[in-house]
C-alpha cells in the first residue's frame, strides 16, 4: 500500500460527498450495488461515507427494527435522491438482490452468519469488528472468504488512519529501541451502569430475530439499541469492542501474531444483572518475543494520567504511545531530548477514519488486492480480545496454538470457542 494515498491536506469532516475532498482517488473506480445489514448508528456512519466516496449505489438496506430502518431510509435519500429496497431479514436480501458489497454492521452476535452468506452470493464484504463472537465464528469467516472469494475489509479503521501508519513506520525506524512490553488500555470514569427494568419490545422490533442465535432474554432498553456490549452474550465487552482496535495495532507492529499463553482477570460492580460484560478487566498476553497487557476501567477517571486510551510501547529508547484523539507521541529516555508529536487524523462525526478504510477496501476490489483489514489479520485480533474474555469466564490462563487456531491442554477451555446456537440456526460450518 502506497502511503501516499492516504494523506490528507487537512482534516474534515461530515458526511455529504463534498466532507471529503481531500482524499486521494489512485483512479476512477466503478460504482457498486451496495446493500446495507445493520442500520443503526455505526451501520449509517459508514454506509454514508460509501456514499460520499461516489463508489456505492445503495439498492438495498436490512434492519430487525423497522424504526431504525426508516430513519436509515430518510438519510439516503436526502444524500442520493433514491429509495433503496428495505429488508427485515438478511437472507432474503442477499438472495434477492445479490449485491456486489454487504456491509455488515450488526451486533457482535449477528457478525459470523450474515458474513458468510454474503461471500457464498458472491459480495465483497465490509464486516465491523470484532468479527466474530467466538472463535470458531472467526475460523469460518476466514475459511468462506478462502472457499467462495470475495474481498473482506474489516472495520478496523485505524489501520488505515494516517497518523496510526506514520506512527507505525516512527515505531519499525528503530528509535524507540527494543520493545519487550506493550500496554493497551481504556480507562474512562463511566461509573456503574445505570439498571433498566424488562419492558415489552417496541413494535418495530423484531427481537426474536434482534437475539436470533444467541439466547432470548426478554427485552431490556439497555441491551438496544447500542446497549448490546454490555451483555455477554450478544458481545464480548469493552475487550473486544474497544480493545480489537488496539490488539490490532500491537500485531500491526509485531511480526508474532498469536500470543502463547492469555490470563485474564476483572469484575462487575452488580454480580446480580443480566449486563454481565467486566465493569473493569486486565490480561496479559505472552509472545515469544514480548508481553502485551490489556486494561479497561470504568471507575478511577484518569486525570492523573497523561493518556486515557492507547496503547503505549516501551523500549529502550524511550516509550511510544500510539493513541486516539491525542494522535502519538513518542517520550524519549535520554536526557533533553525532545519529545516527537503527531496530531490525529480523524473525521466527523465520531472521530474515525472510515474514508480512508473504504477507499482502501474499493481499491481493493478493483485490483483484487489483499486490503489493510484484511479478515486473516482482524481474525488474530480478534483471538486476542476473545480469549482474554474466555480466560475471565474461565478464571484460569489459557494456551494457544495460534498456528492450529486451538487452545491446548484444556478440554473445557477448548470447548468455549464456540457455543450452543439457539434454534434454528446453525453453528457455521464452511
Amino acid at each position: 500500500m502506497n502511503r501516499r494515498n492516504f494523506i490528507l491536506k487537512s482534516t474534515v469532516g461530515g458526511i455529504a460527498a463534498s466532507a471529503f475532498p481531500n482524499i486521494i482517488l489512485a483512479k476512477k473506480h466503478k460504482v457498486y450495488s451496495t446493500a446495507l445489514i445493520g442500520t443503526g448508528w455505526w451501520g449509517m456512519n459508514i454506509l454514508s461515507t460509501a456514499i460520499a466516496s461516489g463508489s456505492c449505489r445503495v439498492v438495498a438496506i436490512c434492519d430487525v427494527d423497522q424504526s431504525q430502518s426508516a430513519a436509515a431510509l430518510a438519510i439516503i435519500k436526502g444524500l442520493t435522491g433514491n429509495s433503496p429496497k428495505v429488508y427485515g431479514d438478511y437472507r432474503e436480501m442477499l438472495e434477492k438482490e445479490k449485491p456486489e458489497i454487504a456491509i455488515v454492521a450488526t451486533p457482535d452476535h449477528w457478525h459470523a452468519l450474515p458474513a458468510i452468506h454474503a461471500l457464498k452470493v458472491g459480495c465483497n464484504v465490509y464486516l465491523e469488528k470484532p468479527i466474530s463472537h467466538t472463535i470458531d465464528e472467526g475460523k469460518a469467516i476466514v475459511a468462506a472468504q478462502k472457499k467462495y472469494g470475495g474481498t473482506v475489509q474489516v472495520g478496523l479503521h485505524r489501520h488505515a488512519a494516517p497518523h496510526n501508519i506514520a506512527g507505525m513506520e516512527f515505531l519499525n525506524s528503530g528509535k524507540v529501541g527494543d520493545i519487550k512490553m506493550v500496554r493497551a488500555f481504556v480507562d474512562y470514569n463511566y461509573g456503574e451502569r445505570r439498571e433498566q427494568p424488562d419492558a415489552d419490545p417496541p413494535k418495530s422490533l423484531d427481537w426474536d430475530m434482534w437475539c436470533g442465535p444467541a439466547p432470548k432474554h426478554p427485552y431490556n432498553p439497555g441491551m438496544h439499541p447500542k446497549g448490546f456490549r454490555d451483555y455477554l452474550d450478544y458481545s464480548n465487552g469493552m475487550c473486544a469492542d474497544w480493545g480489537v482496535h488496539w490488539m490490532d495495532q500491537i500485531l500491526w507492529w509485531s511480526e508474532e501474531k498469536h500470543p502463547k499463553t492469555v490470563y485474564s482477570t476483572g469484575g462487575v460492580f452488580n454480580e446480580n444483572s443480566l449486563a454481565n460484560a467486566p465493569d473493569w478487566q486486565t490480561a496479559t498476553f505472552e509472545f515469544e518475543s514480548f508481553t502485551a497487557q490489556w486494561e479497561h476501567r470504568r471507575i478511577g477517571g484518569s486525570k492523573t494520567e497523561k493518556h486515557n486510551i492507547g496503547v503505549y510501547f516501551y523500549g529502550t529508547k524511550g516509550t511510544f504511545h500510539m493513541g486516539w484523539l491525542d494522535g502519538w507521541t513518542f517520550y524519549p529516555s535520554a536526557k533533553g531530548a525532545q519529545e516527537v508529536h503527531m496530531n490525529h487524523t480523524l473525521h466527523e462525526p465520531d472521530q474515525q477514519n472510515i474514508p480512508e478504510l473504504w477507499q482502501n477496501f474499493i481499491h481493493s476490489i478493483s485490483t483484487n488486492t489483499k486490503p489493510v483489514a484484511d479478515i486473516e489479520n482482524s481474525q488474530y485480533a480478534t483471538n486476542m480480545s476473545l480469549l482474554a474474555i474466555l480466560s475471565y469466564k474461565l478464571g484460569r490462563s489459557v494456551s494457544w496454538d495460534g498456528e492450529k487456531q486451538m487452545i491446548t491442554g484444556d478440554e473445557e477451555a477448548k470447548g468455549m470457542m464456540r457455543r450452543a446456537y439457539r434454534e434454528p440456526w446453525e453453528y457455521p460450518t464452511v
